[in-house]
């Protein structure tokens, strides 16, 4: 005769069965991961991604971390793959009534140290859940290292204030465009903010603000006839010399200071010179940092431009009048304790339509999240020195 099995005991079988099946499919979970993760460009590794794909969609949604995890450092293809397969699962498990391991998604959400574009999924799965909760959220994301969260958050601010534009809640409205340029980095959303004030009646100081570089010293022109002098090596590439006369296009050139008075914080070279087409001109500044750290040189130029940081040369585009916007060129840089050179190259083509009379560019130092850093030393001609 065969006896019941007791409840404790049933519990116990379930148990192990269920705990097995949750490490059957955190092992194929690691198999699939690794195979979208491998996906490359020209359907590289499409047909094996498209299968994995499917059994990461199939998943249980206790397996949403380690989704967001293999999102850390895969390619914007992969990237493609990971997001469909967690919306897939998640909604899945929403339409029978099931949960999301929201406690799970908001540690990972809340780490810095993963990737921005996964953290800012942890926090779309947490809204599908309570939407308000992803709402309450969000201030705490304003000054996130992440551009995909803090831009959202920024954005939340920005959307209060213009609705508060009009009508008797204009002074609340003032404070939250303060408090959203107090956090904004990105330039849409600076003009955006910069124009809604203004609209209200309070202007705001860029320059001071955003930490335009103003105060340089120029030198030019040079020759650009045929694009020429984009490569060529000029005096100033090979050292910088400011009590130095060199030979220019038409003469001896020599270097004079010049400070920008643009709401943008733009080097116009064309009044320190003249309207100049077929040149090449060159600026220069010393940027003081209080510490030795990682940064990044932000620029925006419509003409073709060179850029050295301490005698390194970092980047460049041989490639005119496609438009200039605030941090349109994004270089990583280690600065040193103390001074750091920055020398800017910026050449001028053939054409003569009024839109292409521009020469200039506009630039700032920042941290790697786009905060302002600002140069440790007085804002004078000895602090070129």
């Amino acid at each position: 005769m065969r006896y019941p099995v007791p409840f404790s005991r049933w519990s116990v079988l379930f148990g192990a069965v269920a705990w097995s099946a949750t490490r059957l499919w955190a092992a194929d979970m690691g198999e699939a991961l690794t195979t979208i993760r491998a996906v490359g460009p020209e359907g590289q590794g499409n047909a094996a991604a498209a299968q994995a794909w499917a059994q990461v969609a199939g998943a249980p949604a206790d397996q949403l971390p380690k989704l967001l995890d293999a999102m850390n450092g895969a390619n914007e293809r992969a990237r493609n793959y990971l997001v469909a397969a967690a919306a897939t699962m998640a909604d899945r498990q929403l339409k029978s009534g099931g949960v999301l391991p929201v406690a799970e998604l908001g540690d990972f959400l809340l780490n810095p140290a993963h990737q921005g574009a996964a953290r800012r999924l942890a926090l779309e799965l947490i809204a599908k859940v309570d939407i308000s909760a992803a709402e309450d959220l969000m201030p705490g994301l304003l000054d996130d290292p992440a551009p995909e969260l803090r831009r959202e958050a920024v954005k939340r601010i920005l959307d209060a204030a213009t609705a508060r534009a009009t009508g008797e809640s204009k002074g609340v409205a003032i404070a939250l465009y303060q408090q959203a340029l107090g956090f904004a980095r990105d330039g849409d959303q600076v003009e955006a903010i910069t124009q809604g004030l203004k609209d209200l009646g309070r202007n705001v100081d860029l320059v001071q603000r955003l930490g335009f570089v103003t105060r340089w010293q120029v030198i030019g022109p040079f020759d650009n006839t045929g694009g020429v002098g984009f490569d060529k090596v000029y005096p100033p590439e090979v050292a910088v010399q400011l009590d130095a006369e060199v030979e220019g296009r038409e003469g001896k050139v020599r270097w004079k200071e010049f400070v920008s008075q643009h709401e943008f914080g733009m080097v116009d070279l064309n009044k320190a010179y003249a309207p100049l087409k077929e040149v090449a001109g060159y600026a220069y500044t010393v940027f003081h940092s209080e510490v030795a750290q990682r940064a990044e040189i932000r620029l925006g130029c419509k003409n073709g431009w060179k850029l050295w940081a301490n005698g390194q040369f970092l980047f460049g585009r041989d490639e005119y009048h496609r438009g200039a916007e605030i941090d349109q060129y994004r270089l990583p840089v280690d600065l040193k304790a103390g001074r750091n050179t920055i020398l800017v190259k910026v050449t001028q083509n053939e054409q003569k339509e009024e839109w292409t009379v521009e020469w200039e560019f506009q630039l700032r130092v920042t941290d790697p999240s786009g905060r302002v850093l600002r140069s440790a030393a007085p804002a004078d001609k000895m602090a070129l020195r």
